[in-house]
């Protein structure tokens, strides 16, 4: 991906403002005649403790070192959201997704402050989803409602696993009993929710794995998310690698969990997502769909359409100077202009995750490209048997969905 200095007007030294709209809105090469749906998320950085797998923006907070400061890192946040109205001035949010780290970690009252500023400074649409990751680890009975008090629709538990073995080894700090208790007060609280369950994991066998999904599915949940443990670079496990199973085995468990949801009226919508009608996850649509997105927080990612450009922007991650950086006005560390021919690839990396793929008008109102950019591709992976595609839709295979980085890769710029 080509790299572009920070852009917007040049400030006293030399440097420009990334957050200047009047710049951002010159003529240029791309046309697009409509801008997509816009999303919101903030990220909230700390956890009780790094897990092993885990190569997320996310830092542990130590209890004896003192409260979180959530008052001044709120007060970061809304001097964040508000340098960058104007980037988003007149659009409507359709979601809002607060994930981390561990959410739960903050205070009810914290999460109650932090939604009624964005509902003061952002117009929402009337069927907004709130969603709210939850470790069961910090799990406190009536904690939930209370989220559902300030304005939380939709509750991400972070399970990954019901058997204490496995949960001590990838380093969480809830057991399966605080789990079973968090979502069936997640179920009791809310209209919806979802359960992130891991699989693949060091030493599980494949008895030890139904015996996961078993108690998954008893719980009934309306959306299952499920991740197979992948060893991430710069990670605990990158440098001490875990036994665990074959990739034959690892198949074999995904298909299970495809057979079981299925007879259970859940619906692989989503390469690593399986839901009951009704409930699918909006905000994660909108990213599969190339939708908008501000993000706010610690290291958060942006990624935000113009009329004659998109514009990819990164926050600087260290809590502590994330902080002063957006209290001063100055959050973002880097802004860079997406390049035109990157725009296939960022379209596919996305689009290709939805079992029902993508429509060629989409491509187009996405991107501002018009097919022929991407012909040579489709044919490409139709050949291999990793798309299939009609005059106006195109979707991937369950070929293409189990390999799909080899789908995904077609699309790459030319070197």
């Amino acid at each position: 991906m080509s790299i572009h200095l920070p852009i917007g007007i040049a400030t006293e030294n030399g440097a420009p403002h990334a957050n200047d709209v009047l710049h951002l809105m010159r003529p240029g090469t791309l046309q697009l005649a409509a801008l997509p749906p816009l999303s919101l998320y903030v990220h909230l950085p700390w956890c009780l403790r790094k897990c092993p797998y885990c190569d997320f923006n996310s830092h542990e907070w130590r209890a004896g070192g003192g409260a979180l400061p959530e008052q001044r890192y709120v007060d970061a946040l809304v001097a964040d959201l508000d340098a960058a109205l104007p980037l988003i001035w007149g659009r409507t949010v359709h979601t809002i997704f607060i994930g981390g780290g561990t959410p739960s970690l903050f205070s009810p009252e914290a999460v109650d402050r932090l939604i009624g500023d964005l509902r003061a400074r952002l117009k929402l649409a009337p069927d907004c989803e709130i969603t709210l990751e939850a470790n069961p680890g910090t799990f406190e009975r009536d904690r939930f409602r209370s989220y559902r008090a300030a304005g939380v629709t939709r509750l991400s538990v972070g399970v990954q696993s019901f058997n204490d073995q496995h949960l001590q080894a990838l380093g969480r700090v809830h057991d399966a009993a605080q789990a079973i208790a968090a979502v069936e007060e997640a179920a009791s609280a809310f209209d919806t929710f979802n359960l992130d369950l891991m699989y693949a994991l060091p030493g599980q066998t494949p008895a030890q794995f139904e015996a996961d999904l078993d108690q998954a599915l008893a719980l009934n949940p309306p959306h299952l998310s499920v991740y197979h443990l992948t060893i991430e670079p710069n990670t605990y496990f990158a440098k001490f690698p875990p036994v665990v199973p074959e990739d034959d085995a690892a198949y074999a468990m995904l298909d299970r969990i495809t057979e079981r949801t299925g007879a259970q009226g859940m619906t692989r919508y989503e390469v690593s997502a399986y839901a009951r009608d009704g409930h699918r996850c909006a905000h994660n649509l909108n990213y599969w769909q190339f939708g908008d997105y501000l993000g706010i927080g610690a290291g958060a990612h942006s990624k935000l359409s113009f009329a004659h450009r998109l514009v990819r922007q990164v926050r600087y991650r260290e809590p502590q100077r994330y902080m002063n950086q957006a209290l001063a006005g100055a959050a973002v560390a880097q802004s860079e202009e997406v390049a035109i021919a990157d725009l296939p690839f960022e379209f596919m990396l996305n689009a290709f995750r939805l079992k029902e793929g993508f429509t060629l008008a989409q491509f187009g109102e996405r991107t501002g490209l018009s097919i022929t950019s991407i012909q040579k591709g489709l044919e490409e992976a139709e050949q291999k048997g990793l798309l299939q595609r009609d005059l106006w839709h195109v979707w991937p295979t369950e070929r293409g969905l189990d390999f799909l980085s080899d789908l995904q890769s077609i699309f790459l710029p030319d070197a």
